[in-house]
């Protein structure tokens, strides 16, 4: 199976003007057929995948989150359940994924396997998230187990690293369990010369709500904990939100860091304008958005990556 990638100024498979449109139905029988028929097209299609280095020409990277969905998180904007259709979704990782710009996918097993099978990830950094068990809005949200990937089943996939969320509940004992886990995946994804992306938040439930601490103190806290991780710092690099005193956060570490671009919901505007300054940023390496550029208010996903990707070239 191979996509159609949009290319420069081009109408692929999003149609006129970058507007996704939902996978063409013989696309979407075909892949049905495979996964029910023939599982270990999966492999193949892995084993056969172009791969590019990291930072292959690149300072700075555009990297595509969807991972989002595996933790009960579909909403974007006002729609709460934006990501509830896989095949909009998948269409909408096509478009994103061939704007010139896009150096990669951050995304869960079953995302990634589609894409690959979709002939979607040819030339692509591909970031396979690890710990999804911390479901949204449950009572054991703080959980943050590794149900997803782990390093071995990375590096038989020919991807190149993985991502961890590492939210430091300080009132919940389940983040000792799971400090233990991201400092043990971090070790093993090192051994195999592969990126661990730690993703870490200074955390306490409010009101039955888990929220983060974005201020820069919070922010730093996190960090120092999250940089700390494993037998070895060597691979590790950092997601971290783009907060107020952004230039204090990242005098906190030397490792690589990756802004989180998060939901802006109707506040778009205001969120690339902090974008772009943090990405003047020593230290900082690029963007890893999801939503902000897969379910943009007027769904023109082509003209919201083209968007990112330009704050990166102006950097």
């Amino acid at each position: 199976m191979s996509g159609t990638g949009a290319g420069r100024g081009g109408r692929g498979p999003a149609g006129a003007a970058g507007h996704a449109a939902g996978l063409p139905e013989e696309e979407h029988r075909r892949l049905l057929e495979t996964r029910a028929r023939f599982p270990w097209r999966i492999a193949e299609a892995a084993a056969a995948r172009r791969r590019r280095g990291l930072l292959e020409g690149r300072d700075r990277l555009l990297i595509i989150a969807a991972d989002h969905a595996a933790r009960g998180v579909l909403g974007a904007g006002s729609r709460p359940l934006a990501m509830g259709s896989r095949l909009d979704l998948l269409q909408r990782l096509r478009v994103a994924l061939s704007r010139p710009g896009v150096d990669g996918l951050l995304a869960t097993p079953d995302v990634v396997e589609d894409l690959l099978l979709l002939g979607a990830l040819d030339d692509k950094i591909v970031i396979g998230s690890m710990n999804r068990g911390g479901v949204h809005g449950t009572a054991f949200e703080f959980d943050d187990r590794f149900t997803a990937y782990d390093a071995a089943a990375i590096a038989r996939m020919g991807l190149d690293g993985g991502k961890m969320l590492c939210r430091i509940g300080v009132d919940e004992p389940a983040t000792a369990a799971t400090l233990e886990a991201c400092g043990r995946a971090v070790t093993e994804l090192a051994a195999r010369g592969l990126v661990a992306l730690v993703e870490p938040f200074w955390s306490r439930r409010v009101d039955g709500e888990v929220t983060h601490d974005l201020s820069a103190e919070g922010v730093i806290r996190s960090v120092h904990v999250g940089q700390g991780l494993g037998a070895t710092s060597a691979h590790t690099w950092l997601k971290l939100p783009v907060v107020d005193e952004m230039e204090r956060v990242m005098r906190a570490t030397t490792l690589p860091t990756l802004l989180l671009g998060g939901d802006p919901g109707d506040a778009a505007a205001s969120a690339y304008a902090a974008w772009r300054e943090a990405l003047r940023l020593p230290g900082v390496r690029g963007l890893v958005v999801g939503r902000a550029l897969l379910y943009p208010s007027d769904d023109d996903v082509a003209a919201a990556v083209d968007t990112a990707a330009a704050m990166l070239e102006a950097a």
